[in-house]
C-alpha cells in the first residue's frame, strides 16, 4: 500500500492561522497595561495615610484649649501594599509636640509599619502676671493678664483659670512673665516639714493622730509622715492639713 503525502496547506487555512496568531498577540499586548495598573493599584495610597495621621492629631488636639493647625509631611511610600485595616499611634511618649512623629501600622492584609512627620500648632490664650508676684502670694484674677501663643511651644504655661486662681506662688514671678505650673502649688497640698493630722481608717474604726510630713504632696498623692514616736507611715494627702492612712 502506498502512502500519499499530506496535501499542502491551502491559502484560506493559512490566512485563518495568521489571523488567530495576530489576535493572540494583541490580547497579550493589551493585557500588559492592565497588569501594570493592577500592580500600581496594589501599592498603598499616601493620601489615605496622611488623612489617618491628620485625624489622629486632630483628635489629640481637642484636649487643648486652642485652635489647632496641622501640617502632615507627604508619607514616604516604597513598596507598602494597599492596606484595608490601618492603625495610627503617636511615637515616643505619646504626647503632642510641635514636631510630632506618628506611627502608621497596617494590620491586614499584609503587615507593615512606617512613620510620618507632622507639624502641629495650637494657638490659645495663657496667663501672665500683671505685676510682680512674690513667693507665698495667693493669686487672684486681679493679678493676671492673658497673652496668645502656641501652647505646644509654651508647654509649661497655664491656660486653665482653675489651676491658677487661689494657688500659691512658690518662686518670684516678674511682671509680664508667664504663669508656669512649676511656679505654683495647690493650696490644698502638704509641704515637707509641716505638721499634719493623720487619719487611720480600718474595718469598723477611725483613729486620728499627728505627725510631720517628710515629703510635699498635692491631694491624692502619697507621702511619708513621721509620727511622734518616730514611726514612719505612708498616707494619702486629703487636704493641706490631713493625711489619710489605710490600715
Amino acid at each position: 500500500m502506498s502512502i500519499r503525502p499530506a496535501p499542502p496547506i491551502t491559502a484560506p487555512i493559512a490566512a485563518i492561522a495568521r489571523r488567530w496568531l495576530a489576535a493572540a498577540a494583541c490580547l497579550a499586548a493589551c493585557a500588559l497595561p492592565g497588569a501594570a495598573s493592577a500592580q500600581a493599584a496594589a501599592v498603598q495610597d499616601p493620601a489615605a495615610i496622611a488623612a489617618q495621621v491628620e485625624a489622629l492629631l486632630k483628635d489629640r488636639a481637642e484636649s487643648y484649649p486652642g485652635t489647632a493647625t496641622i501640617t502632615v509631611d507627604p508619607p514616604r511610600i516604597t513598596n507598602q501594599a494597599a492596606c484595608s485595616r490601618m492603625d495610627t499611634f503617636l511615637a515616643g511618649s505619646g504626647g503632642l509636640r510641635s514636631r510630632t512623629s506618628v506611627g502608621v501600622r497596617c494590620l491586614a492584609p499584609q503587615p507593615w509599619t512606617l512613620y510620618v512627620q507632622a507639624s502641629v500648632q495650637i494657638t490659645g490664650r495663657y496667663f501672665v502676671a500683671n505685676r510682680t508676684l512674690d513667693r507665698g502670694a495667693v493669686i487672684s484674677l486681679d493679678d493676671l493678664d492673658t497673652r496668645e501663643g502656641d501652647l505646644l511651644r509654651l508647654r509649661r504655661v497655664i491656660s486653665d483659670p482653675a489651676h491658677v486662681v487661689g494657688w500659691i506662688v512658690t518662686r518670684r514671678i516678674r511682671a509680664g512673665g508667664p504663669i508656669e505650673d512649676s511656679a505654683l502649688r495647690d493650696p490644698n497640698s502638704v509641704q515637707r516639714g509641716q505638721q499634719v493630722r493623720t487619719v487611720a481608717r480600718g474595718t469598723g474604726f477611725v483613729a486620728s493622730g499627728e505627725g510631720q510630713a517628710l515629703e510635699s504632696g498635692s491631694p491624692g498623692t502619697q507621702i511619708q509622715v513621721r509620727t511622734p514616736n518616730g514611726q514612719i507611715i505612708t498616707g494619702t494627702v486629703l487636704d493641706a492639713h490631713t493625711v489619710q492612712v489605710m490600715m
